[in-house]
């Protein structure tokens, strides 16, 4: 998989809402573009020390879309393309934290 860093959306966060409506933000730590699709490795941004502490601490993986009004992230369905994807985010991002294997 060839891939090149790219300007990850307009900031350095981004606020998701998860299936049962609550909103989290996110920092965007890397960003990457492949010949097919681009990604992002975020990590959520805790508003107390407590919550950091309970956190899984998981680093998520989303796919960049483009939309009429403008960039979506959704997640990634597929497990092989969720594994290629992870595999280049862990060897990146490895130098800079503690990653243990990415699981879709």
């Amino acid at each position: 998989m060839s891939e090149e860093l790219f300007e990850p959306l307009d900031n350095d966060t981004v606020t998701l809402m998860d299936e049962d409506g609550h909103e989290q933000e996110f920092e965007i730590l890397d960003g990457i573009e492949t010949d097919t699709a681009r990604y992002v490795a975020l990590m959520p941004i805790f508003d107390t020390p407590e919550e950091m502490v309970d956190a899984s601490g998981e680093l998520v993986i989303m796919r960049v879309e483009e939309e009429d009004d403008g960039e979506v992230l959704v997640t990634i369905e597929d497990d092989d393309e969720f594994e290629d994807v992870a595999a280049v985010f862990e060897e990146r991002l490895s130098e800079y934290y503690e990653i243990d294997h990415l699981d879709g």
